[in-house]
């Protein structure tokens, strides 16, 4: 068993739901965090059919809500914890379209869940890892890299957490707590529709597809990036050739670049 507990937010679905998928058969514990507890009890009967030994328990909260949050981490903290813990940092939202007629409510959902909870998160168990040991999984973006019109705090907010999980983990580098910022391009998760407002398009370009990742690649690389201590995760050849591209093109000709992006959004305000 290499973690007594791991800690999944935005479990439901995607990403969230197939790192529980993979962790089961190595945890004591898993821990599923996200607003729709439905899902949540389907995929913890799911596991525990398919892993009598491990005990799943199912955490319904909006990470958007400081109030829940914080009852959140009371309640998990309670939790008697005899080993290493690993904490995934997955939930996030987006919100495709400009900025100029954004919902503010929903931008600031967006920041609360995107960046607030993951520090919060962090903060809460870190000082548990450093006893005891374990791991953090924070899913960045190859957004990171970008300034990207249309997606503007979605984009920033995946440049804060692939810029605070460097920080940390070179802070927690004598502790040997590895972080790591997991970094995708376009993976079908459901995410873009959710993000997507009414009368958008998601601006691709048709080549998109090509860039497409499957995501027990991302999943199953990552930890295994994680546990080889590697600071990011770029889950495929075109997609670590494109982060590395990005990261080496002059900001001037990046603007040029961004600025031809195909654009086809909505001028009406999202909803409050």
């Amino acid at each position: 068993m290499k973690y007594q507990q791991a800690i999944i937010t935005g479990a439901s679905s995607g990403f969230g739901a197939a790192y529980a998928r993979a962790l089961a058969p190595e945890c004591g514990r898993l821990i599923l965090v996200a607003r729709r507890g439905d899902k949540l009890q389907e995929l913890a009967q799911e596991l525990q059919a398919a892993h009598p030994g491990v005990e799943v328990l199912v955490q319904p909260c909006d990470l958007a809500s400081a109030e829940a949050r914080q009852a959140l981490v009371s309640s998990l903290k309670a939790l008697p914890v005899s080993g290493k813990t690993l904490l995934v940092n997955n939930a996030g939202l987006g919100d495709y379209g400009e900025f100029a007629s954004a919902s503010f409510a929903r931008n600031h959902s967006m920041m609360q869940v995107n960046m607030q909870a993951l520090v919060e998160l962090c903060h809460a168990f870190i000082p548990l890892m450093k006893a005891q040991g374990g791991g953090i999984i924070n899913i960045a973006s190859l957004a990171a890299d970008l300034p990207i019109p249309d997606f503007a705090i979605y984009a920033a907010s995946k440049a804060f957490v692939a810029s605070f999980s460097e920080a940390l983990r070179l802070e927690l580098a004598a502790s040997r707590v590895p972080v790591i910022a997991v970094c995708p391009g376009p993976v079908h998760t459901g995410f873009g529709e959710v993000a997507r407002r009414n009368g958008c398009s998601d601006g691709s370009a048709p080549f998109k597809k090509w860039f497409y990742t499957a995501i027990p690649t991302v999943v199953q690389g990552s930890l295994r990036a994680l546990e080889r201590g590697k600071a990011r995760f770029y889950p495929s050849l075109k997609i670590r050739l494109a982060g590395l591209l990005v990261r080496n093109t002059p900001l001037p000709v990046l603007r040029f670049i961004m600025g031809m992006r195909p654009r086809k959004v909505t001028t009406t305000p999202s909803e409050s």
